[in-house]
């Protein structure tokens, strides 16, 4: 029932504006966006050439202001977009580009270094959106109880001393150094192997418990004397697996922009804190979801906008790379490179679990 109220509401907004209404409003977010400056009526029609009378403009923008779509500052000031504004801009009035040429490259070269790798793949696409975005960005890969194991390679560094690694079927890659009182020879790594396929892949990683491990060795026959280390550390990892991948990057980033004000160091505060977070990234609806300013729950956003996007491994939703920073970010740019972003990445870790 609620929604179809809000489907009234924004249908009865939209009504309001006239063609040009709509022209001007979509002039200021994106002069505001720019210059971070308020913009008058002079300086709109200085910028974008239209055709149209200082006067006539600035009566426009006068009822945008009474209608809520911007606000002034001050009194001798030009408009702002209110968040009202905002919304009506990102929902109708911006272009729904592709992203470009340049950001597809930098995209690409950014992350060719990781491919093959899920876990460093998610690590370095959240790097380069925050060197692309000037924001800050959440990258997550959650695991739930049907995260699989779906495959387990050990590799010898030594006589006694292995490297073994962990996927499992959502792209997380987990690994550990693994020493043993016994040679971790051919016969050893090909019975472990033997284990491994028989009892552990294709399992839910919760189950992987020490416990199990335990059951799995009691119900064989011969001496596995010198397969307790390796399948200890399979379990191990396995229980990491569940540990919250919800990372942060270029929180910095939001210090330079004047918007925040002394409002910067509550809202870093808050992003240093992964359960809130967790919680904003979670609530996310769709493949792509943009929340703005007092839509956020959290007081600390208030001044701020959230746009998260899934991947999705297999054709499953599996973890999500979001931007978060000032309503007065760039939406007409970063939403297209967070959705090559991470259609890219879910590409490419599906790639890497075929393989």
């Amino acid at each position: 029932m609620s929604e179809r109220i809000d489907s009234a509401e924004r249908a009865v907004e939209n009504a309001e504006l006239s063609e040009r209404k709509k022209q001007i409003l979509a002039h200021v977010v994106e002069l505001y966006i720019k210059t971070g400056e308020p913009v008058g009526s002079k300086g709109l029609i200085s910028a974008t050439g239209m055709s149209v009378s200082s006067a006539t403009v600035r009566n426009e923008m006068n009822e945008l202001d009474q209608l809520g779509y911007l606000e002034q500052p001050h009194t001798s000031s030009g408009r702002i977009p209110s968040q009202k504004g905002y919304r009506y801009y990102v929902d109708n009035l911006m272009n729904n580009r592709e992203v470009d040429e340049l950001t597809k490259r930098l995209i690409d070269a950014g992350i060719s270094s990781a491919v093959g790798d899920p876990e460093k793949l998610i690590s370095k696409s959240r790097e380069v959106l925050a060197n692309l975005t000037k924001c800050a960005t959440v990258s997550t890969a959650p695991v739930g109880d049907m995260t699989l194991i779906k495959k387990i390679e050990v590799v010898p560094v030594g006589q006694y001393s292995a490297m073994m690694v962990l996927l499992t079927s959502n792209g997380i890659l987990k690994s550990r150094l693994c020493r043993s009182d016994t040679e971790i020879n051919a016969s050893v790594l090909e019975s472990f192997y033997n284990i491994v396929k028989t009892f552990i892949i294709g399992k839910p990683a919760v189950e992987i418990t020490p416990a199990y491990i335990q059951t799995v060795t009691a119900a064989l026959e011969g001496d596995y004397f010198a397969l307790l280390p390796l399948l200890a550390a399979v379990s191990e990892l396995a229980d990491s697996v569940g540990d919250s991948k919800l990372i942060i990057g270029g929180s910095s980033n939001l210090l330079t922009f004047k918007d925040y004000g002394s409002n910067a160091v509550a809202l870093l505060e808050f992003l240093s804190r992964s359960e809130p977070l967790t919680d904003v990234i979670s609530s996310a609806k769709g493949s792509l979801d943009i929340h703005i300013g007092t839509e956020n729950k959290y007081k600390q956003l208030e001044n701020s906008s959230v746009i998260v996007s899934k991947y999705s491994v297999n054709g499953d939703d599996t973890g999500t790379i979001s931007v978060i920073g000032p309503t007065r970010m760039d939406y007409e740019t970063i939403i297209p490179s967070i959705r090559y972003m991470t259609d890219l990445v879910g590409r490419l870790i599906t790639q890497a679990l075929e393989e």
